[in-house]
């Protein structure tokens, strides 16, 4: 057995720093990705959570031409982002202004690293990430405002459940729907934020809508389908942590890669259920 063990688990897996910081790190935006994710799916918003990490890469730029942190640029670029989005979405069509402010946000990324004039590793590789790379600053930051958009997350769940599921019927209710909008992009920008240091702006998406639709096609509940995406999402990160520095195979690419199999496995699941499921006329009677 400790020889299973120490073949699966390489010496200092549980025990040096930057190692400890990329478990803490990892397992914080697993979570809250997951937290998100779930409502970017049942919106129909795949589009929003794709296009945030990728045009906060532009903060990144930009903070590294103020000589600022890239974590931060890449929450305020990602918030000012949102921010944007939710303005002109509410007066014309939703795909057509999200690309626009992708397209935007790329195209100051360039602008900014072309005045700079300098390569940056730093941001580069913020498109393929860097866990093993985190730093003990950077892993706290991540890990406080992880916590805390959880908590908002728990705050408004219930006005952002019913105006993501039943908007009508929510407003009906007097919840705003236009704020609920404007918050739930909010928070996928956070969210991508935090996100893209650890698994980079190319496959942040992944961490995001692979679990959260997993859960989905395993439960039957919002509850357990939340549930289902966390376990999924921190399974992802952690046994691709344990492959990546045995391996030295980039952490992302096998993120995504567990992800995919993750909601492959759902759905065959799902279908399988489905089949086995008697027809209606040939449920049992009550």
């Amino acid at each position: 057995m400790m020889q299973i063990w120490g073949q699966v688990f390489q010496p200092g897996l549980f025990t040096y720093p930057f190692l400890i910081h990329a478990w803490v790190s990892a397992s914080a935006i697993a979570i809250i990705s997951a937290v998100i994710g779930f409502f970017v799916n049942l919106r129909g918003e795949s589009f929003v959570a794709h296009a945030l990490p990728r045009g906060a890469f532009a903060g990144a730029a930009a903070a590294f031409l103020v000589g600022a942190s890239s974590l931060l640029g890449l929450s305020v670029f990602a918030v000012a982002m949102a921010l944007g989005m939710g303005t002109m979405r509410r007066q014309g069509e939703k795909g057509v202004s999200t690309a626009l402010i992708l397209v935007m946000a790329l195209a100051l990324g360039d602008l900014f690293l072309t005045v700079g004039n300098a390569y940056a590793p730093e941001v580069f590789a913020l498109l393929f990430g860097q866990l093993l790379g985190v730093s003990s600053a950077e892993m706290i930051a991540i890990t406080i405002l992880s916590a805390v958009l959880l908590l908002v997350v728990g705050a408004v769940f219930r006005p952002l459940l019913l105006s993501s599921t039943v908007p009508e019927f929510a407003a009906a209710r007097g919840v705003p729907l236009t704020v609920m909008n404007i918050t739930f992009t909010v928070l996928v920008a956070l969210a991508a934020s935090l996100t893209v240091p650890v698994v980079g702006a190319l496959l942040a998406f992944s961490l995001m809508i692979g679990p959260a639709a997993a859960g989905w096609y395993l439960a039957k509940s919002p509850g357990r389908a939340m549930a289902y995406a966390v376990a999924v999402a921190l399974s992802s990160v952690w046994i691709s942590i344990v492959i990546g520095y045995d391996t030295s195979l980039p952490v992302g690419f096998l993120v995504a890669t567990f992800c995919l199999i993750a909601y492959g496995g759902a759905r065959w699941i799902h279908f399988s259920r489905s089949r086995r499921a008697p027809a209606p006329s040939q449920r049992p009677q009550s």
